[in-house]
């Protein structure tokens, strides 16, 4: 689920933060670690908030039929939001709850909080349609799940629990969201479903973890590279976030032979016009571009396979 890019950013935030609270490297990647956990944490809870929504068909029903003089529809009514093998899947699956055990996902939500939402969606022409179909197949089930997050994102009370307990939401919502999209067309659920969204180790560790390792570790040595590249710029006039882009590029360059130059280069490029100012795009991009041709120069980059400077 997190590609390079994301890590790179997260590295990035990590840094950004430490500088302005003088943390230790040992809390940095300690933080780094739980960050990491944490995008999973949230894809898990995303899926089981879905899930605990359309499993309120169930009290739905059972509140219906209670009723003094229930209607005819009341009492014809079914939890196929629930009850259908897709939703099941989910709902009933062990392995899956031994999952959001093992990684302490916060599964208890206040009834008022589903009740709320599940009241909301069942209004809506989607559920409608869905409800009266007398026969559902495993696509038409799919549909509706899919309606049903997709009116859960657009749901205040649903963004405020979620944002709530991970601050990590606003920064992987996109990741999630595809994730869990991703989740609901595999339907029914299966262990390797939702567990191809787990950190993969060669991104996270061997690529993140190095690679802000090393950033913390040779600092000095990082900036001792930039400064004199900077022309007519003083180190303590570039702006934070573009310093500690350009420490992560040369870190990167130097030191990960599989990744190619040029693709260092774009992806800090397109990083800074995303979290930094107007102009940092241009002054990354010039000083990267001579700091490459200059660390090529003296042997200090060596790139492998399809990542040969060209």
């Amino acid at each position: 689920m997190l590609s390079r890019r994301n890590i790179r950013i997260k590295i990035m935030q990590l840094l950004y933060a430490g500088s302005n609270t003088g943390l230790d490297q040992a809390i940095i990647l300690d933080r780094y670690k739980a960050l990491i956990e944490q995008s999973y944490n949230l894809y898990l809870f995303n899926l089981t908030t879905a899930a605990q929504v359309s499993n309120f068909a169930y009290q739905d029903k059972e509140n219906r039929v209670s009723k003094l003089l229930p209607s005819d529809a009341d009492v014809n009514f079914q939890p196929k939001l629930a009850s259908n093998d897709l939703t099941s899947s989910i709902t009933l699956n062990e392995e899956f709850t031994y999952e959001l055990d093992t990684h302490n996902v916060d599964t208890d939500i206040e009834d008022s909080v589903i009740k709320s939402i599940y009241a909301e969606f069942v209004k809506t022409k989607d559920y409608l349609v869905y409800h009266e179909n007398p026969d559902p197949k495993a696509e038409d089930h799919k549909t509706v799940l899919l309606a049903l997050y997709k009116f859960c994102l657009a749901n205040a009370i649903f963004e405020d629990l979620v944002d709530e307990r991970y601050n990590n939401w606003e920064d992987d919502k996109s990741l999630v969201v595809g994730a869990i999209k991703r989740t609901i067309k595999a339907l029914p659920l299966e262990e390797k479903t939702y567990k191809q969204f787990k950190p993969n180790h060669e991104t996270t560790q061997e690529f993140g973890f190095t690679l802000l390792d090393m950033v913390l570790d040779r600092d000095a040595e990082l900036l001792g590279i930039i400064e004199p590249n900077l022309k007519n710029w003083d180190a303590d006039r570039v702006a934070i976030i573009d310093m500690i882009l350009l420490k992560m590029a040369i870190a990167e360059l130097i030191n990960f032979p599989s990744i190619p130059t040029k693709v260092t280069l774009n992806e800090y490029v397109e990083i800074a016009k995303l979290y930094s100012t107007d102009k940092s795009k241009d002054f990354i991009n010039g000083i990267l571009d001579r700091l490459m041709k200059k660390l090529d120069h003296e042997g200090k980059i060596k790139k492998q396979g399809r990542g040969l400077i060209d």
